[in-house]
């Protein structure tokens, strides 16, 4: 079984605790994680592992969260080619304060790891959402799990549970019904 890269940038610390609950629920023999503040230096970290979670917080009018940013830049300007890579995009967003742009950073890291020849997967059911638009919405879903933890903390934990079970076929192939039981 190939190991699971988690790679997080978090501002007000939420896509960082979705990330840490993933990698509880997943396990540390099932996958790494990594903060794009503290532990990453460049995207060949990223290509070290066929597949992928990528954690990133909209901010402002659907914007990227900051530690994302340069390395996002960076890939633009080198293109490393990411065939062959499965990645699933997770992260926080308000549908309140920006019902507008809700979500916004997930289409803007799917537009960009699919330039690159990556495979995302992991999208998500609108239902229970309560937003004005969201550029993440594709096909009649989510392009990958928004986490509303300000106003919709109550549904986090049944969101996550129900994200991985589909991503476990996926990513962990027949293990996954044992390992995401525990």
């Amino acid at each position: 079984m190939a190991k699971i890269g988690i790679f997080y940038g978090s501002t007000s610390g939420i896509t960082e605790e979705i990330a840490t609950t993933l990698h509880e629920k997943l396990g540390e023999e099932v996958c790494d994680i990594y903060s794009m503040e503290e532990d990453y230096d460049e995207y060949s970290q990223l290509l070290d592992y066929d597949y992928l979670l990528l954690g990133c917080s909209t901010w402002g009018a659907g914007e990227v969260q900051n530690d994302w940013r340069e390395p996002l830049f960076d890939m633009d300007i080198e293109k490393p080619d990411f065939t062959g890579k499965t990645i699933a995009l997770f992260g926080a967003a308000d549908q309140v304060s920006h019902g507008k742009h809700f979500a916004g950073a997930l289409q803007i890291m799917c537009d960009h790891f699919e330039k690159l020849g990556a495979t995302v997967v992991g999208d998500f059911p609108i239902e229970g959402y309560s937003f004005e638009h969201s550029s993440a919405v594709r096909n009649g879903k989510f392009v990958g799990l928004p986490i509303d933890e300000i106003n919709q903390s109550d549904l986090t934990e049944d969101r996550i549970t129900q994200w991985l079970k589909a991503l476990g076929p996926i990513f962990l192939g027949k293990e996954s019904s044992v390992l995401l039981a525990a």
